[in-house]
């Protein structure tokens, strides 16, 4: 079974070509002329969509040695993302799908971060549990099957994702800002400064009052050493990503314990935060739990984790129509 994987939910063009479960490409554009206006601009987000998609394809078609002739359906990222960005995406695989008369296979974006798990060795199994913590998204999903998941907690405001780059922002490290944070950290005192956690009820998540909490700290400083920041950059995020990274662990520990649960994955962009990779793997041993991290290329948005949801839902036989619209908002 030949499928074609698109992504285009936000700022990535991604195309990929999976062969029987086997990922045969994943190209990713990444559009770089948001970075002057410090966040994603969904207008020109959908223009750079236009512009990428057709070469991103061939080139995902070409490193695969696949003809368009061979393929047996197309997966598509219907949501959620934002609209005229999934609007690119989706038309033109509706487009190239009915040319070939081949079938459709929409995809939820979030569900797509959790599957990526299963393009490489080593996989969990089923059921297991999942943080997804990305830009737009902080979950815990309790995974059942491919096809079948569990939203058990989620982010009642800000994502994580956001609560990095906002920080980001307000230190002045240019967009995407969490990357930034991550590689300064490592060079930080993590116990320098001290933010309140606070708590929300059950397994979700709040990150709005950190987030406040941080401009107020910083507000205070530089009133008192206009320097501050400069001086203090990399303690600051050190203990900035400490104190966002204590309050998913949180969460995640009190998850495990109530689904009984050995298996933790995780998955979306911030999963590529070197301090969550290794306080996960650290807790892991401690708790003796079963720990999944993606390969890199796998956490940001790609094409190759859309393939491998297709690749599932071709086997269950779950196809769209022609008559299918994306989706901003898309709940698992």
């Amino acid at each position: 079974m030949v499928l074609l994987a698109i992504e285009s939910s936000c700022d990535e063009t991604s195309a990929a070509v999976m062969v029987n479960g086997e990922l045969k490409s994943n190209i990713i554009s990444t559009q770089l002329i948001h970075t002057e206006w410090g966040g994603v601009v969904p207008e020109l987000a959908s223009r750079e969509h236009q512009k990428a998609i057709i070469p991103v394809v061939q080139e995902a078609l070409q490193k695969a040695n696949i003809n368009k002739n061979d393929l047996n359906a197309i997966a598509f990222t219907r949501g959620p993302g934002l609209l005229g960005a999934l609007l690119v995406g989706t038309s033109f695989a509706k487009s190239l799908a009915l040319s070939l008369d081949i079938p459709l296979i929409e995809v939820n974006h979030m569900q797509a971060h959790v599957l990526a798990h299963f393009i490489e060795e080593p996989k969990p199994q089923f059921p297991f549990l999942c943080l997804t913590v990305s830009g737009g998204h902080t979950q815990l999903v309790w995974v059942k099957d491919a096809l079948h998941m569990e939203v058990i907690g989620e982010t009642q405001d800000d994502a994580v994702g956001e609560a990095f780059d906002k920080t980001a922002k307000l230190i002045g490290l240019p967009y995407p800002g969490g990357p930034l944070i991550d590689k300064l950290a490592q060079v930080g005192n993590p116990d320098r400064f001290s933010f309140s956690l606070g708590e929300m009820p059950g397994l979700n998540f709040s990150f709005s009052g950190i987030k406040t909490q941080i401009l107020y700290f910083l507000h205070k400083e530089t009133q008192k050493n206009p320097q501050f920041v400069e001086e203090n950059k990399a303690d600051i995020c050190a203990s900035v990503q400490k104190s966002l990274i204590d309050m998913l662990l949180r969460k995640v520990k009190k998850a495990m314990k109530e689904k009984n649960c050995q298996q933790i994955a995780i998955a979306g962009g911030v999963s590529a935060n070197s301090g969550l990779r290794s306080r996960l793997q650290e807790m892991g041993e401690k708790e003796k739990w079963d720990v999944f991290i993606p390969a890199f290329q796998y956490c940001t948005d790609n094409a190759g984790m859309i393939a491998m949801a297709g690749h599932f839902k071709y086997e269950a036989g779950e196809f769209t129509d022609q008559d299918v619209a994306p989706l901003a908002r898309y709940s698992l």
